[in-house]
């Protein structure tokens, strides 16, 4: 069966035991044996969780917890645990009771600020804030805090006044300033925001950021005219600086000036007073500009050239080129381009990725690929993606045993940050002990796939799939694949084995509706196995004719069913 497989996020997992419970609402003394049993199992659980073991972790705090349910660290640690897996309300009250245990430890207090924020408590915020505030007043950034909780809360005013309590303690911040000038205008005084900055650049007259804070504020809110005034003003302070210029951009971007937009940064990326990550910056912005206006890429070449001569060593500026030769289609001189960046950078594992995004389409570069991969499993033992290209590559030119040790290297070398990309190994190593008609192994191992990932589709399919040709276990085979088609509808591979699976459990018409929508989504590149199916289901129900044809047809498409000759000889269905 054909199918992609997509590698993404992470997932975190952790076993959930019951608790035992033994609740007191004041704090629990321990004698002299208890005490130590209880620090014990507490830095023991401690000790497992620094080591990733959250299971052991989770159950030793439940432990702690049977002995000493006032004690606030384990209060705390087991709601982190609940939160993590998503039961906020427990981790709630857990947190309420550590703080009710320990009402003046601040860390303790933050902790449920943070998920009663989470889970919108507004008046409970404010109240922890405020009572932090009170209990430790040197910690000027909770007032930041607290303004964020008034805002929340729509007490708008009582924001303002933390902010300008803040303010007098700090100074002026972009933060504050930005933070007065966003509730000014929630409060419709749009002028007394605008104010606000003002008084900030008056302060300092000197500061070019201030200036070009107002400027790009009046642009964002649709007054070119004044945005100039204010970006004319900060010229006057430094007319080289970086931020200056990309303000002009997006002014003259603002203004459907797209020539000036251009003009201003061909002179930024020429300029010698400019630092190298800046030009690159503007760069980008410049290619974004042509490709925005419909303009030929190739403009920007000459400047990446000048940015050769003034950066020689910089091979940044290689990576950035790369890519944008990559738009141009230039493949080969894009190759170039990263074969340079990752000469130079062995440990990134960017240089690798983007030559493999160049042949990995071609099914005729599966040499260049192994190359590109086994160079960055050399330079990168713990990067999990290059196993997984050089073992694909590798099982593609049939070297079926050779592809099963790449794969399980990665399982021992390579450091997973999701479960799903290991589950996608377990796949993959399941999928070639099929191929090599190990067919326990191969059940065994997507087992373990599923274990770490039980949505993972292709998984799903293939395992499933395979259960129906042996006939074993249709029941499961059905339930699996059923996931498959709810999650997508339209995938013929996923139709034709839910519809193939039905088939092997005698529900024969409603067989044919699915391996009949397959037929319909799959269209444009109907495989042999498929039409196969087809004309299988179509035998059984009568429709002999059709049947004999749809099999002729999965012949002409190279078939290597041992039964299909003789069934079109016989003109009926015959088991496999």
């Amino acid at each position: 069966m054909n199918y992609n497989r997509y590698i993404s996020g992470v997932i975190v997992s952790l076993v959930l035991l019951p608790l035992t419970l033994f609740s007191q609402e004041e704090g629990l003394i321990l004698d002299e044996t208890t005490r130590r049993k209880f620090d014990y199992f507490f830095y023991e659980a401690i000790n497992a969780k620094t080591q990733g073991k959250y299971a052991e972790s989770f159950d030793l705090l439940q432990h702690c917890y049977s002995i000493d349910s006032t004690n606030a660290s384990v209060l705390v640690e087991l709601g982190a645990y609940h939160s993590s897996l998503e039961e906020k309300n427990r981790a709630l009250d857990l947190f309420r009771k550590a703080v009710k245990q320990d009402p003046a430890n601040y860390y303790y207090n933050m902790i449920l600020a943070g998920l009663s924020k989470e889970l919108d408590l507004k008046e409970e915020v404010i109240e922890i804030y405020n009572y932090l505030l009170r209990t430790y007043p040197e910690k000027v950034e909770l007032y930041f805090e607290l303004a964020n909780a008034y805002g929340d809360g729509g007490e708008l005013d009582k924001a303002i006044q933390s902010l300008d309590t803040l303010q007098k303690y700090t100074g002026v911040s972009d933060a504050i300033t930005l933070n007065k000038f966003r509730l000014y205008n929630m409060m419709d005084k749009k002028e007394r925001a605008f104010e606000e900055i003002q008084s900030v650049i008056d302060k300092n007259p000197d500061n070019i950021r201030y200036k070009l804070l107002m400027g790009d504020l009046y642009l964002q809110d649709n007054q070119a005219e004044k945005a100039l005034g204010y970006y004319q003003q900060a010229r006057l302070v430094d007319p080289d600086d970086p931020s200056l210029i990309l303000s002009m951009v997006n002014y003259y971007e603002k203004t459907n000036n797209k020539t000036a937009a251009v003009e201003e940064l061909q002179k930024a990326i020429t300029s010698s007073k400019m630092e190298v990550e800046t030009k690159l910056q503007l760069l980008a912005r410049y290619i974004g500009v042509l490709r925005q206006s419909q303009q030929d890429i190739k403009t920007a070449n000459p400047f990446f050239q000048s940015m050769f001569e003034q950066h020689p060593n910089n091979t940044r500026i290689n990576m950035m080129y790369g890519d944008v030769l990559l738009l141009q289609e230039d493949k080969k001189g894009a190759m170039a381009q990263f074969e340079i960046y990752t000469k130079d950078n062995p440990a990134d594992p960017a240089g690798y990725e983007q030559m493999l995004r160049i042949v990995l389409p071609d099914t005729l570069a599966l040499d260049k690929v192994i190359e590109i991969a086994g160079a960055g499993i050399e330079n990168i033992p713990t990067a999990p993606q290059f196993y997984f290209y050089k073992g694909l590559a590798t099982f593609q030119q049939k070297k079926y045993r050779e592809a099963l040790t790449i794969y399980e290297q990665g399982l021992v070398s390579a450091e997973f940050q999701s479960p799903m990309i290991e589950s996608d190994f377990y796949g993959q190593i399941g999928d070639i002990h099929h191929v090599l008609k190990n067919n326990d192994a191969a059940f065994e191992n997507y087992e373990k796939a599923l274990k770490l990932n039980p949505q993972n589709l292709p998984v799903l399919n293939n395992y499933s799939y395979y259960l129906s040709l042996e006939r074993k276990n249709l029941d499961k085979a059905e339930q699996m694949s059923g996931i498959t088609i709810k999650a997508e509808p339209t995938n013929p591979t996923y139709l034709d084995t839910y519809g193939w699976i039905l088939f092997e459990q005698g529900a024969y018409t409603v067989a044919k509706i699915y391996i009949e929508k397959a037929i319909e989504y799959g269209k444009d590149d109907h495989s042999a196995e498929v039409l196969e199916h087809y004309g299988d289901v179509l035998a059984v129900t009568g429709e002999t004719e059709k049947a004999v044809e749809q099999w002729k047809r999965a012949k002409e498409l190279g078939s290597d069913s041992k039964t299909l000759n003789k069934k079109i000889r016989k003109k009926e269905y015959i088991s496999k």
